[in-house]
Formats: C-alpha cells, sequence, structure tokens
C-alpha cells in the first residue's frame, strides 16, 4: 500500500522504521513509547518525549516498528518484531489474533492483563477524577477463554456470488474491512460449534444473491442452548436465579462471573444500611433481582418495554414478590418511585451505557440524594468522568472495584461504591 495523499510527515516520514522501548500501556491497549526527536517544527510540543502508539507490545520491551499516521502530538505504529521480550508475553491462541480487531491481550498472560487493569483503573481515577484512591485488585474470570456467550459477526453482500463473503469482525486497525472468523476462542465452545453451520447457511443464501446489503448476525449462548433468531426468549441461570430475555436484548456476556460479580454488587448495596434499592437501567432484573432478597423493597425502571415486561415475569417466575419495575426513562425513575422509598434509607444501582449517565438523570439523582450509589460501568473512562459530578454532590467514593469480564480484551467492569456525606 503506498503514502496516503494526505500524509502528514511530522514528526516521522512514512513508514519510517524505529526502535523503542514501551513504558506503559494506555487503556486503549497499546503500548505506549517516548521518543526525543528534533524539534524540527516548533508545532511540535515534545517536552518529554513524543509518543508513538503501538498495538501488541508490552511494558519493558525494545521493539522495532513502522510508523504509519503521525497526529498533532503523537504518532501511531506498527510492530515489526520483538527485540526483547517481556517476561509476561505468551503465544497467542487464536491465528488470527493481532489481523482481528476484537482482542488486544492474548500476547499477555492473565495475571498481568489483571495487573494492568487494575492500574489503569487507578490512573483513570487519578487523571479524570483527580482522586489517589487505592484500586481493589481486578476480580479474575473464572474462564480466561471460552467464556463469551454471545457475538455478533458481521457481513457485506459478496461482489461476486461465486465468491462467500467474510463472515466476522472489523480487521485490527480499520473502520470497515471484515476479517473472515470461523472460530472465536474467546466465545463459548457451544457457539464455536453452532458457528460453522450458521456460516454454511449464510453462504448458501449469498451465493443465490439474496443479500442486499450488510448484516449482522447474532450468536446467543444460554445455559449452553445456543440461538441465532434474535426474537428467541433465552434463559440464564445465575446461582438459584432463573432470567429470561429476548436473544437481542443487552444481557452480560460472560456468565461465568456473574454469580460474584452480582454478589458483590449486593453486598455493597446492602454494607449501606439502606432498606430499599432502586435499579435504574435495570434491564430484564438481572441486579434488581439478585439483590431483592437484602432489601424491604425493590424498584427497576428500564427504558425498554420488553426488557421490563421480563423483569416482572422473572420476578414471578422466581418468587420475588418484593420488586416492582417500571418502563420509562431512567432519567424519570425517581419521579416514579411509590411512596415509602424514602432517600436516606435507598440505596440505587446504576449500570448505565457505555456513554456514561447523563446530565438530567444525575441532576434527578443528586435532587433525590440516596444514602448510597452503587455504580456499575463497562466503560471506567466515563464512569471517572461522571464520579466528578458525584464528589461535588456530597459523595464519597468508599470502594473501587475492578471486574475482568472481558479476559483477552482491554475492556473491563468497574463497581464504584459511593457514600453521601453527612451534612
Amino acid at each position: 500500500m503506498g503514502k496516503p495523499k494526505k500524509f502528514n510527515d511530522q514528526p516521522f516520514a512514512y513508514h519510517a522504521e524505529l526502535e523503542l522501548e514501551i513504558s506503559t500501556l494506555t487503556n486503549l491497549g497499546s503500548g505506549l513509547a517516548r521518543v526525543p526527536i528534533e524539534n524540527r517544527d516548533s508545532k511540535i510540543e515534545n517536552s518529554s518525549g513524543w509518543v508513538v502508539m503501538v498495538p501488541f507490545t508490552l511494558p519493558g520491551e525494545r521493539v522495532r516498528v513502522r510508523v504509519f499516521r503521525n497526529h498533532k502530538n503523537y504518532s501511531e505504529a506498527d510492530l515489526v518484531a520483538v527485540l526483547t521480550a517481556s517476561p509476561d508475553r505468551v503465544a497467542p491462541r487464536c491465528d488470527l489474533f493481532g489481523r482481528c480487531g476484537g482482542c488486544q491481550y492474548q500476547h499477555l498472560a492473565y495475571a498481568g492483563q489483571l495487573r494492568w487493569k487494575q492500574r489503569q483503573v487507578a490512573e483513570l481515577l487519578q487523571h479524570l477524577a483527580g482522586l489517589e484512591f487505592p484500586v481493589a485488585p481486578v476480580i479474575a474470570s473464572p474462564r480466561e477463554f471460552g467464556y463469551r456467550s454471545k457475538i455478533t459477526p458481521h457481513f457485506n453482500p459478496p461482489r461476486d456470488p461465486a465468491l462467500p463473503p467474510p463472515i466476522g469482525f472489523l480487521r485490527q486497525g480499520t473502520r470497515f474491512d471484515l476479517l473472515d472468523v470461523p472460530r472465536c476462542p474467546i466465545a463459548t465452545d457451544a457457539i464455536n460449534e453452532k458457528l460453522p453451520s450458521v456460516r454454511a447457511g449464510i453462504h448458501a443464501r449469498a451465493a443465490a444473491g439474496e443479500f442486499k446489503r450488510a448484516a449482522t448476525l447474532l450468536l446467543r449462548d444460554a445455559s449452553g442452548i445456543v440461538t441465532n433468531d434474535y426474537e428467541s426468549i433465552v434463559t440464564e441461570t445465575i446461582g438459584d436465579l432463573k432470567l429470561h430475555f429476548l436473544a437481542r436484548d443487552f444481557f452480560q456476556n460472560n456468565p461465568f462471573i456473574l454469580p460474584a460479580f452480582t454478589g458483590y454488587v449486593r453486598t455493597q448495596a446492602a454494607a449501606s444500611g439502606a432498606r430499599f434499592l432502586v435499579d435504574a437501567y435495570c434491564g430484564s432484573g438481572l441486579f434488581a433481582l439478585s439483590a431483592a432478597s437484602a432489601f424491604e423493597r425493590v424498584a427497576g425502571v428500564e427504558i425498554s418495554e420488553s426488557s421490563v415486561r421480563f423483569a416482572r415475569e422473572n420476578a414471578a417466575a422466581n418468587h420475588i414478590a418484593n420488586a416492582t419495575f417500571l418502563a420509562a426513562d431512567a432519567a424519570a425513575v425517581f419521579a416514579g418511585l411509590a411512596p415509602g422509598f424514602v432517600a436516606a434509607a435507598t440505596v440505587v444501582v446504576i449500570d448505565p451505557p457505555r456513554k456514561g449517565c447523563d446530565e438530567n438523570f444525575l441532576r434527578q439523582l443528586f435532587a433525590f440524594a440516596p444514602r448510597a450509589v452503587v455504580y456499575v460501568s463497562c466503560d471506567p473512562a466515563t464512569q471517572m468522568r461522571d464520579l466528578r459530578h458525584f464528589l461535588a454532590a456530597g459523595y464519597t467514593l468508599t470502594a473501587a472495584q475492578p471486574f475482568d469480564l472481558f479476559p483477552q480484551t482491554r475492556h473491563l467492569e468497574c463497581v464504584l461504591t459511593l457514600a453521601k456525606t453527612a451534612p
């Protein structure tokens, strides 16, 4: 591939090769090195060394890299060779690792993944929330591979019906290029057993000219039963709890860690001394129902009406009589609470989308002023951004506990416990 037409050649020429020492990992999973350079352009800031990001490298490694993009204040480079390997480097289990964009850490021993995820939460707390706070060691997934209970491979209509289209995930470093993925080691065994027949069906339909636009498949494994029907009702078992929901609905994708995960949320919420629990963004009732036995009453709110219907049915099926569910935007939950949910005796569990809480929700939450909040997030960066608002509203951080729901990837879940400071 030739040099891009609009390539910025400062501070490095296109495909310039460098030898670097990786000093740390970013929260996107790339290795980071700092390079002293001559300040040939006064617009380049280089007081502490020019930053170069290199995927699939590890701290302490000496590497040779090839630059492919210069930004305003950092460069990106591809790994050419590892000259001095980290003792934490291991052989990836997947042959597609480094080409598939799904995993970032298969070259890093699992104990090392956990250490770096703990460190990254602590660094985000410091840089985004201004807090020096002890982050607990990451709770490991019981399975390092074969844990993911839902995958969504993509495919495009073939240009030539005689050639089967790639079915898989985005190629590393691209926005549109799909890599064919016939097997995914982080998916459950049941999904991988089902995948060949699903792929064969898509290839046959593509050869018949059935597809005119790009599409996404879904394979959902619930308790060992795999469906690829978006509208199927599936059942997941967490301890003694059985939850039903639509295959297309959101549900945590690592069922093997869910007993520890939900148990921790329940313990933290109950330790607040609250008598009532409100579960905002409740989905089909995972946190509300797993915590219900520790409270007098529980209320859940969810914007998806189908999820609320399942939450109510799940409460009845599990003989949980003290939980009610409301179909509404989470920003309207406190206005719709039944009488008796006194703020001073209520703990709120929130598990918002990756983008975090919106201002309207936070404004209403702080006006309600519950005695404690347990904040669950799949994106610690947006969580720490929101944490600043909690601190300003009179809440104190009392615990930070990461959970590794996504081994081999840069992603993790983090649970923050916040207590209302006495006036």
